[in-house]
């Protein structure tokens, strides 16, 4: 008896809290007992939430890759194709493209030009003003190894559409009187497909067009692109702005005084 009276005391106690109080008394704002609100997360929920971490890890794993602390690396983890395709292919690499093109443009407007014309902004080509998004979606977005044969393929098409923020860059630059020089790395015997490509998707009027000669094969990129920054100072340019989607056409020797990185988590080329 004693322990049934014991029962009925210790329910009325759990509950006499919230029947004393009510939302109408302005005392008390919870009418039921807290614990009762994680029953609103269901069990869609609960599987979201390594979904989640996953997303996380990759954005990790991207934001690295941008910084330059994953120097080098080969492909992005198989774990992350989905991530990356998303991002691609959704609005977030838009957005980044366009904030950087936006930047370089503002700095752009600063910058006190002289007379002579010599004063110079470099462009790489792919990804930069060329998007080889195609291609890469039939390569799983750059989860397989870099195949130069099958890529070479491709550039011989022509048909690499233009990224529109970095053709209002471009167009930005010429107006404000800079001299566009487009250093890439592509061989010098694409030149006139090269050519091609870049007229249809809107580019014209470029100073110099620079791609690897015979005696530039087997060099690495940043090599490659420092020696001819150098060769251009050499000749009187003042590289003042520089636009690429790899740390290789950014770093190295003859800099310019304001570099523009772009996004890429599909490939790294040293």
């Amino acid at each position: 008896m004693m322990s049934r009276l014991l029962e009925k005391i210790l329910v009325l106690l759990s509950v006499l809290p919230f029947a004393c109080f009510s939302q109408e008394d302005g005392l008390f704002p919870i009418t039921r007992p807290v614990i009762g609100q994680f029953s609103e997360i269901d069990g869609a929920q609960l599987k979201e939430w390594p979904q989640r971490e996953d997303e996380l890890q990759c954005t990790s794993w991207r934001v690295a890759g941008e910084a330059n602390n994953l120097n080098p690396w080969r492909t992005i983890p198989e774990e992350c194709i989905d991530y990356v395709k998303e991002y691609i292919k959704g609005k977030g690499y838009e957005f980044d493209l366009v904030r950087v093109s936006k930047i370089a443009g503002a700095f752009a407007t600063t910058v006190n030009l002289s007379n002579d014309g010599r004063d110079a902004w470099i462009f790489d080509i792919d990804e930069t003003l060329l998007s080889n998004l195609p291609y890469y979606a039939a390569h799983g977005y750059g989860l397989e190894i870099f195949d130069s044969a099958k890529f070479d393929k491709w550039v011989e098409t022509g048909n690499a559409p233009a990224i529109e923020s970095s053709l209002n860059l471009y167009r930005e630059v010429l107006r404000l009187g800079f001299k566009a020089i487009l250093l890439t790395g592509r061989s010098e015997r694409h030149r006139s497909i090269t050519v091609e490509n870049l007229s249809k998707a809107g580019f014209c009027d470029w100073e110099k067009l620079i791609l690897r000669s015979t005696e530039d094969h087997g060099k690495t990129a940043k090599e490659y692109k420092s020696e001819k920054r150098n060769e251009l100072v050499e000749e009187g340019y003042r590289i003042l702005g520089n636009s690429g989607d790899q740390w290789s056409d950014l770093l190295g020797s003859s800099v310019s005084e304001r570099s523009f990185k772009l996004s890429n988590p599909m490939y790294y080329i040293p």
